[in-house]
């Protein structure tokens, strides 16, 4: 659902350019409290795999494909604040390194994938998790109705960005039908791979997933016929509980998908490119800023092997996206500290 340049108008371009980084913002404040010594490591990780995955193309209907957006999946794993960072930082990757997802268009991706994507998946994310009963399935099915809705609704609000600013005169309610009748289907792709994801996290360290804190079920004991709870048990020190291997087996994971998989992922249009192509959106495009990128494409320039092209362009863009979002996390994990360090005082 990268959107390129041209599609909206340069005053709306602006105001989710206003939007977008005052959402950076807030998040970058917000995270100081979500990032600690368990998570901050990891949060570039998601970034990294999130990037990954999107480079999987899956087919959903005839001569249409859809993507991993990412946001659900970021917001259950390492919190809200910091997903937003996380989808904005891939976005930002794809859009200076690969061409994709217009420049001047920047504001309109990070507003519409990476800050509705987060926002409603992780309100509807929370809200089933109160009613459902308390337990490592209950994250996961939690985990699959978020994402599932998160998709139509960034299609949605692509549609209503396009209503007010867009550059072509097309029928916004035939745009609307189209993109959300084919969000709704790659909604269901984006649902099965955040399950997924957050079920092979969770049956490995529960702990590290920052939608499943607090929700572990109370165990009972039966005394004198009378169930009571079990005193609780002491947790494992941080430090003695290491994230190295999950990091490993994560970033590996990400390099395989993008180095390897990614050959096999669906050369169809993806929804918004179908949707535009169909009913006229596309009319205005504009080339892009960086379209001589050596990356452009996802394809490494000057290597005619179009497997080995992709998959080099795969792995440096895994590479650069942790390398930028470990950065960016530990930064803003090392903040955090210094506000809540002890002010020493001298007479």
């Amino acid at each position: 659902m990268h959107v390129p340049d041209g599609f909206i108008d340069a005053p709306m371009s602006a105001a989710t350019g206003v939007v977008a980084a005052a959402a950076v913002a807030v998040s970058l404040r917000g995270a100081r409290r979500e990032l600690d010594e368990r998570t901050a490591p990891l949060a570039g990780l998601v970034a990294a795999f999130i990037f990954a995955v999107q480079m999987l193309n899956f087919p959903v209907a005839a001569g249409t494909s859809g993507h991993l957006l990412g946001g659900a999946l970021a917001a259950i794993l390492v919190g809200p604040y910091t997903g937003v960072l996380c989808v904005s930082v891939v976005l930002l990757m794809q859009g200076i390194l690969f061409a994709d997802g217009g420049l001047t268009a920047l504001g309109v991706n990070i507003t519409d994938m990476a800050i509705v994507t987060t926002v409603v998946a992780y309100v509807v994310f929370r809200g089933l998790v109160t009613v459902l009963p308390r337990g490592r399935r209950s994250v996961t099915a939690a985990s699959f109705v978020a994402a599932l809705l998160s998709v139509p609704a960034a299609a949605l609000a692509f549609t209503l960005l396009y209503s007010v600013g867009g550059t072509t005169d097309v029928a916004i309610g035939k745009v609307a039908t189209a993109m959300i009748g084919v969000h709704v289907l790659i909604g269901i792709g984006e649902a099965a791979i955040t399950a997924a994801t957050v079920g092979a996290v969770i049956a490995v360290r529960p702990d590290l997933v920052h939608g499943a804190r607090g929700l572990q079920q109370q165990l009972k004991l039966r005394v004198n016929g009378e169930l009571v709870d079990a005193p609780a048990a002491e947790p494992a020190p941080v430090a003695a509980r290491s994230h190295r291997g999950v990091w490993i087996a994560g970033l590996v994971t990400s390099l395989v998908l993008a180095g390897f998989v990614s050959f096999y992922a669906s050369a169809d249009p993806d929804g918004l490119e179908k949707v535009a192509a169909d009913k006229g959106i596309d009319r205005k495009t504009e080339e892009h800023a960086v379209a001589d990128s050596p990356l452009a494409d996802y394809g490494v320039k000057d290597v005619e092997d179009t497997r080995l092209s992709g998959g080099l362009a795969g792995v440096i863009g895994v590479g650069v996206t942790v390398v930028t979002g470990s950065a960016v996390f530990w930064a803003v994990r090392r903040r955090r500290s210094d506000d809540t360090s002890p002010v020493s005082t001298s007479v």
